[in-house]
């Protein structure tokens, strides 16, 4: 009776066995277990382990070898084999299949010469349900002894039941839809596509005045000094800048001594015409340049008057600071500062030309200023430009100035933020894929 009875190192083995796969914390953990565990009992040339996939066999692991590459003969004679193994295992019940015993496909048959032994032991892993989750593979030169069969069902059974455990979340993974799901995914994706929404698009902007003139440089000069401080009110007539008279000064003072020497010579030359004929032929060349030294004296004094720039209208003087100023060249025609009146405010919109919408006049308008986020302000498009030009930070873009809605306190001139403008009512198939198709127009120039 007791030479019946198993080794104690066979049921120890037996039990490190199950304790490994209950220890798996995934399938391929589990995979690489089956796999690679039971070599020391069983002396296996290789072990393979595969996944039932549908009427497919997919296979995780194999003993002793990383995984094979996709495109390699092995696997690929592999997949076709593993379907006619699996035709060959009508149940759950482990089966021996010698070389000599079955009559496998010519191409089949000339892989298993090849790259297998005489025989595969095969072990079908089924769930509760009777359903197949995956089979393993043993390939060996003979059978398994006939009293350790039933010691390994324990085993099998183990296999299985984690499996099992692991194959409910792959399940649910891999859920894949029925046809009739798909048509009423795509009707209801269609039917969506349908639902009309407003064309949006965000783009920076600035709080500008609308009524805002801009104060340049009268004559070609160097600033000497900022009469007034950024953003301080001004009158009509208040002292903006000065520009410095050191130059103009010193020619207006030669100019001067000119008119004089010209106005001596025209003199004598008065007194000697009356004697001298030939002096009566020279009153005329020197009365022309006695009147061109007093025109270029006039020029310079009147130059002299414009170095002191005074302001246009009652507002705010806009500018920057004042230090990088002082002392600047400026040329005639080149703008310094703008006097605007705060009290008509307005926003200064750069729509980059790669979110342009159709926009007119009178369109919508929500600007979100950066000190003032949840104070947003409303308007409407008053004008927008035809030409998109180069802003400050390089981005092509068009100019739209838009009008504020109400007195608003904290809409302060110079504030920036995030305009939101409201275009027509599109489909939102449309309103999605615009931009798509308009990169992918670009990108493939149809």
């Amino acid at each position: 009776m007791t030479d019946r009875l198993p080794h104690p190192q066979l049921l120890l083995g037996l039990a490190a066995l199950r304790d490994r796969a209950l220890a798996a914390d995934s399938l391929n953990a589990l995979a690489f277990s089956i796999a690679n565990d039971p070599y020391a009992l069983l002396r296996c040339h290789q072990a393979l382990v595969l996944a039932q996939r549908g009427e497919d066999l997919e296979l995780l692991c194999v003993s002793g070898l990383a995984r094979p590459s996709e495109d390699s003969p092995y696997l690929v004679w592999l997949r076709r084999a593993s379907r006619w193994l699996a035709g060959q295992l009508p149940d759950a019940t482990p089966r021996w299949l010698g070389r000599d015993a079955v009559e496998p496909p010519e191409d089949i048959a000339e892989g298993w010469a090849e790259w297998w032994p005489s025989g595969i032991w095969c072990i079908p892993l089924h769930d509760r349900d009777g359903k197949r989750l995956g089979l393993v593979l043993f390939l060996l030169e003979a059978p398994p002894a006939e009293t350790l069969l039933p010691l390994l069902d324990g085993l099998w059974q183990t296999w299985a039941h984690c499996w099992a455990a692991f194959g409910g979340q792959r399940r649910l993974l891999a859920w894949r839809p029925s046809k009739r799901q798909l048509l009423v995914a795509l009707a209801v994706a269609g039917a969506l596509m349908l639902i009309p929404v407003r064309q949006t698009a965000l783009a920076p902007a600035e709080i500008v005045s609308r009524q805002a003139e801009i104060v340049s440089s009268p004559i070609d000069g160097v600033i000497e000094r900022m009469q007034v401080r950024p953003n301080q009110p001004v009158e009509a007539g208040t002292l903006l800048l000065s520009l410095d008279e050191t130059t103009l000064k010193s020619r207006a003072e030669v100019l001067g001594k000119e008119v004089a020497v010209a106005d001596a010579e025209l003199m004598a030359a008065s007194q000697r015409a009356f004697d001298n004929p030939q002096s009566k032929s020279e009153l005329t060349l020197l009365n022309g340049r006695a009147q061109q030294r007093r025109a270029e004296l006039a020029a310079v004094q009147a130059q002299l008057q414009r170095t002191r720039v005074r302001s246009p209208r009652a507002g705010v003087a806009v500018f920057s600071d004042p230090n990088d100023w002082l002392g600047k060249p400026v040329v005639t025609g080149e703008r310094i500062l703008q006097v605007a009146d705060p009290a008509q405010p307005a926003m200064l919109i750069q729509l980059p030309v790669a979110d342009a919408i159709a926009l007119e006049p009178g369109a919508e308008v929500t600007l979100f200023l950066t000190a003032y986020p949840l104070s947003p302000l409303k308007g409407e498009v008053l004008e927008t430009s035809y030409q998109a030009r180069a802003n400050d930070e390089g981005v092509v873009a068009y100019r739209l100035l838009a009008s504020v809605e109400g007195q608003p306190e904290h809409a302060r001139l110079g504030l920036h933020g995030t305009a939101k403008l409201y275009g027509e009512r599109v489909v939102l198939g449309y309103y999605l894929l615009r931009r798509p198709f308009a990169a992918l127009r670009a990108w493939t120039g149809l």
